[in-house]
């Protein structure tokens, strides 16, 4: 299996888990996680990002 079928892979059982979580993935949430894994991002590196954007998307909303 390539390199690209283990993200597309692991994407795909991500995406279906949060899917059964009743919090499905959008295009592009499934983007960013294709990313981290094709970048080979650390566990440190993404959780960061996903804050820096959570933080990003309240403060547009006002929360």
């Amino acid at each position: 299996m390539s390199d690209k079928d283990t993200i597309r892979q692991r994407t795909f059982e991500a995406a279906h888990l949060q899917l059964i979580a009743g919090n499905p993935l959008d295009a592009e949430d499934i983007a960013m996680f294709e990313m981290f894994d094709r970048e080979d991002w650390s566990f440190e590196r993404q959780r960061a990002y996903i804050l820096d954007r959570a933080r990003a998307a309240a403060s547009r909303t006002g929360e």
